[in-house]
């Protein structure tokens, strides 16, 4: 008879730490939007189109998420590939800060398309706001914001496009989502995989990538970067009609997915 007060205080327990994880969680986000928005007030002015030299095709914003001062963490491996996809176009010299954007941007162009790369300045968790303010002042729309991100639910060597949808838990993302008031951003997800044992995910995705592990990021980069010049000069690429149809227009495509295949062939464990 003793068990059931026991049990009764157990379960209570257990109850109230669930209330308070979730009031912590939606404080947080709350006060991570709250900053979003007090950020996305200040004017930032378009540039025109005399600056950019471009003025035929379509225009892309392409964004690597990350952690200002971290690039080499895994949770930064969106700016990673960046970092490669500029050496491959040859402007990697013609990185420059932009106060009005909080971040770093490149104008570019591939055949008839500008490519604007931008590496946020700001954390993770408000990326959007950088993303928000660039797509602004070069007029890119929602659709043509190419995200490149970190993904923890495919291991390392696997990487895919995503077109749309939820942002899956992912803060970076979610940011865009909240900011850019839309989720049709199609994104390139880069997986970095789950950690091994009891080590904690944040630390595991802000922690640098081990030895082994860069063995094959080398390759990883390299077939991002050929899967994001694909996409960037794929002219006949359909892309949502309105920002309202982003969730629709995700559920009836299907997801497209590509293989690092000289990833594949290197082994992350002992030899």
């Amino acid at each position: 008879m003793k068990s059931v007060p026991v049990i009764s205080k157990v379960c209570r327990c257990v109850s109230q730490l669930f209330k308070r994880l979730l009031n912590f969680v939606t404080m947080r986000r709350l006060v991570t939007r709250l900053v979003q928005r007090v950020l996305m007030t200040e004017s930032v002015s378009l540039v025109s189109s005399e600056a950019l030299s471009h003025t035929h095709g379509r225009r892309r914003l392409v964004v690597g998420l990350g952690n200002p001062g971290m690039e080499g963490s895994r949770h930064s491996v969106g700016m990673a590939v960046l970092g490669a996809l500029a050496a491959r176009l040859g402007v990697a010299d013609r990185w420059h800060g932009d106060k009005h954007v909080s971040g770093e941007v490149i104008v570019s162009e591939i055949q008839d398309t500008q490519v604007v790369l931008l590496r946020p300045k700001l954390l993770m968790n408000i990326n959007g706001v950088s993303v928000a303010k660039a797509a602004g002042k070069y007029s890119v729309k929602p659709e043509d914001v190419l995200l490149v991100h970190d993904e923890l639910d495919k291991p390392l060597g696997k990487i895919a496009i995503k077109h749309g949808g939820s942002a899956r838990g992912h803060n970076g993302v979610r940011s865009c989502v909240d900011c850019l008031q839309t989720d049709v951003m199609p994104r390139l997800r880069v997986g970095i995989g789950r950690p091994a044992g009891k080590t904690p995910v944040d630390r595991y995705v802000l922690g640098r990538f081990s030895r082994e592990e860069q063995k094959v990021l080398g390759a990883v980069l390299d077939q991002s970067v050929d899967l994001l010049l694909s996409q960037l000069t794929d002219q006949q690429a359909q892309s949502p009609s309105s920002p309202a149809g982003g969730r629709q227009a995700a559920q009836k495509r299907k997801e497209r997915e590509s293989s690092a295949s000289p990833a594949k062939e290197l082994s992350l464990g002992p030899s």
